[in-house]
């Protein structure tokens, strides 16, 4: 270990203590006697060793990645007996950078060893820690409902008392200190009881003064001013206990009790403003959705307990200072323990009655906010149920139990209660920066800020609960440490590096796509398709290129995640095979561009406008403004016939039907004089009108002509087909449509269903006698089809 302290430059002192340290920390760790402050003591020392270790693995790294390099250029050292030796000067040069290599390898080494033996003795110090401190809540003591010890208790708690005011100074020297004190503690005595009396009534005006006038973000004020109930009062209170102090009466346990006293009734203040938020007396302000009357004993309850607690730590602190019986503060506790009890279970029964403002009565649905009604009325449950456990406890004997169940659970409720308001206060800022008021209390960033304050909210309510401040800092190093993946070592530190190098990269890729999209691209004779196709293929490209930057500046290792990415590329290809493939198809169609934005095709039995290309699918609107949304995959595999790729001209064919008899050849000049005088048609070529059939029903032609604009097809039908009644109106010539005439070969057979009853009777009595000798195709209707002019029937 010294050569390794003295290659990293430190001294053969801190060598020696760190020896000392960690065998008096193992040897503390098997001794059965050690104290709590000492093992304390000693896991702060070895910490600050840890951190020197893990901070000498690093050091030369940089030096020895520069030797590997050297090494693995130099190529594989020869190895076996036929194997070709290598040139001196090659075998001199990796021998010189192998021994270099070891220098520094050495003292890292050890280094990394000693770090893993201090890490493992700061494990087994929190370890036995917590094994004591669980110990120490199943300890028992006398309970506190026998008689015998309520005398000693009270005859502990004025020795207590008394040893507090014997502490104070002698006379003589006390008047003459209060002589030059009595105007400084006049002074603060004064301005601390206008503080308390005056600061909530200050607060009130002001609230009242902003609601007058009208102030911009009433809401946000009314909170903010709020806070000086707890600010005012809580300074008037320290300035009580400076005024007491400066007094010089009273012993150095005195002081203390007075600046804890003043400490405490500024918790109970902050206590009774959360419950005041919670449980406004403003219906619109209010946080949880009770009635008055239950908001109102809810803030009682809360101010109770809240006193009884501030009560319970002054009764504590009292006797510290002396030397209790085991059962005496237990026996003074106990009616303070019940009497909270009593209160929470109370306020556990209000929460229970919360509703939920969202519920729709005439869909009997629970919308949004049915989660916090549910998360209050289970954490009002288990009030209840601490409620009932902690005077059992504390009966049975187990007061270390029950203290540390009570007092956590409402300070739980508190802090829960705290981030509740934050939340709001929150939102009336959102809804005051973006103008939209209230409904900013449904809206999504508040929600997010909401569960940020809970997240950091979680190492207090574990502190709550009993958890030591170095488990959480423990905690905490282990996450700035990071995990091993491979042989690469990721840390926060790698995640934030990664994370802030992929967003330059991702705003220069923006910046750079809105610079060609608006200012290069338009100035060139690209269309619009393959505008965007370049725009969107430099956006891949950048985000690709931000994310290879953002692993490589983070110091991640890619061939350690060669395994990992093979298997995933295993499951990527089984169950993302169609995401793939439309991923593929689409970039085809950005590179090709067989389709453009604003083309008209038809793929399958769907046609329309192209409205947007991404990589994925291809969004067309139809001609009825309906969108719909077609996989890449199916414009590449599939057939497309697209009507205005390149240019818009196109044909279109119109069918037109005469009666037998008409002038063929005048029809034919009728119907080409009306195609070429349409504006939409060009003549070069000219329309072309063909027979093309000797129908059943009429001579079919077709009109075919081309249209500078394929787009207004069904305008030029409509104008054409109008201009086809006019023409052939004036000219007598008719369009036919089909006629049917229909023909029975036996009508006799349909007599009997149009007789009278009687007669029908006396018919089937005759065919009974007489047999009909007919067939059934004898009796079917026959049908012919039959054209006549004007659609005449015969």
């Amino acid at each position: 270990m010294a050569q390794a302290a003295m290659a990293q430059g430190v001294g053969a002192s801190e060598v020696t203590r760190w020896s000392v340290a960690a065998a008096a920390a193992e040897q503390l760790l098997d001794s059965e006697n050690s104290t709590e402050q000492r093992l304390e003591i000693l896991r702060e020392e070895i910490v600050a060793f840890r951190t020197d270790f893990r901070e000498a693995t690093g050091q030369n790294a940089a030096r020895i990645t520069t030797l590997r390099e050297q090494l693995a250029a130099l190529g594989p050292e020869p190895e076996g007996e036929g194997a070709t030796p290598e040139p001196p000067d090659v075998a001199a040069n990796r021998e010189e950078l192998n021994a270099q290599l070891q220098t520094l390898l050495i003292p890292v080494q050890r280094a990394e060893a000693e770090f893993v033996r201090a890490d493992a003795i700061i494990s087994q110090i929190d370890q036995t820690l917590r094994e004591r401190q669980t110990e120490q809540l199943l300890e028992t003591t006398p309970s506190p409902l026998y008689p015998v010890y309520w005398q000693p208790a009270l005859a502990d708690f004025k020795a207590a008392l008394a040893g507090l005011w014997r502490e104070k100074p002698e006379a003589g020297g006390l008047a003459s200190d209060l002589r030059q004190t009595l105007p400084v503690t006049l002074s603060l005595t004064a301005l601390g009881l206008v503080l308390i009396l005056r600061g909530r009534v200050w607060s009130q005006m002001i609230v009242n003064s902003l609601h007058h006038f009208g102030a911009r973000g009433f809401g946000i004020w009314r909170f903010v001013v709020s806070l000086l109930r707890i600010f005012l009062p809580f300074a008037g209170l320290n300035l009580l206990a400076l005024a007491a102090i400066s007094t010089g009466a009273f012993g150095p346990r005195l002081d203390e009790m007075f600046l804890l006293f003043a400490f405490l009734g500024g918790m109970m203040l902050g206590v009774r403003w959360v419950s005041e938020r919670v449980f406004s007396r403003d219906d619109d302000e209010a946080l949880i959705s009770l009635g008055p009357l239950d908001r109102r004993a809810a803030r009682f309850h809360v101010s109770v307990i809240t006193a009884l607690i501030v009560v319970a730590a002054l009764i504590a602190e009292i006797f510290d200072a002396g030397d209790p019986a085991p059962a005496s503060k237990p026996v003074l506790m106990f009616p303070i323990t019940v009497l909270a009890a009593v209160s929470l279970y109370l306020i556990g029964k209000i929460l229970g009655r919360v509703t939920d403002p969202g519920q729709d009565e005439t869909l009997g649905t629970e919308l949004r906010a049915s989660t916090l009604a549910r998360m209050i009325r289970g954490l009002g449950k288990g009030a209840m149920l601490i409620a009932v456990v902690t005077p059992l406890l504390a009966a049975l004997g187990y007061f270390r139990a029950a203290d540390a169940l009570l007092p956590p659970y409402f300070m739980t409720l508190t802090l829960l209660g705290l981030v509740m308001a934050l939340q709001r206060f929150s939102a009336d800022v959102y809804g005051a920066v973006t103008g939209i008021g209230v409904q900013a209390r449904d809206a999504l960033w508040p929600v997010l800020f909401g569960f940020i304050l809970l997240l950091l909210v979680m190492p207090l309510l574990a502190l709550v609960w009993g958890v030591r401040v170095n488990d959480l800092t423990e905690l905490w190093t282990v996450f700035l440490r990071g995990f091993s993946v491979g042989e690469s070592q990721i840390s926060p530190t790698d995640f934030i590096a990664f994370a802030v190098i992929f967003a330059i990269g991702y705003v220069l890729t923006r910046l750079l796509q809105s610079a060609l999209r608006n200012n290069v691209l338009p100035k060139t004779r690209l269309d619009v398709g393959g505008q965007n196709a370049i725009v969107s293929g430099l956006g891949y490209v950048g985000i690709f290129l931000a994310a290879l930057a953002a692993i490589t500046g983070a110091g991640i290792d890619l061939s350690s995640l060669a395994i990992v990415a093979g298997a995933l590329s295993v499951g990527i290809g089984f169950g993302l095979q169609n995401i793939v493939s439309n991923f593929v198809s689409g970039i085809i169609l950005l590179i090709e561009r067989p389709i453009s934005e604003g083309d008209w095709i038809e793929v399958g039995d769907q046609m329309g406008y192209v409205r947007d290309i991404s990589v994925r699918s291809t969004r067309i609107e139809t001609f009825d403004r309906t969108d719909v949304i077609v996989p890449n995959a199916d414009l590449i595999s599939g057939t497309v016939t697209n009507y205005t790729r390149g240019n818009t001209v196109g044909r279109v064919i119109i069918p037109v039907g005469v009666a037998y008899g008409s002038d063929t050849r005048q029809v034919e000049t009728i119907l080409r004089e009306i195609a070429e005088a349409h504006p939409m048609v060009v003549l070069t070529p000219p329309p072309a009108v063909l027979l093309l059939n000797f129908g059943a029903d009429a001579l079919e032609f077709e009109v075919r002509c081309v249209l500078r604009d394929v787009n207004f097809m069904m305008v030029v039908k409509n104008d054409f087909n109008h201009e086809v009644v006019a023409r052939f109106a004036e000219a007598g010539i008719e369009i036919p449509f089909a006629q049917r005439d229909v023909w029975l070969r036996n009508p006799e057979a349909l007599r009997p269903a149009m007789q009278s009853p009687e007669a029908r009777d006396h018919t089937d009595a005759v065919q009974t006698a007489e047999p009909a000798q007919k067939t059934d195709e004898d009796i079917a209707p026959r049908a012919d089809d039959r054209t006549g002019p004007k659609g005449a029937t015969s």
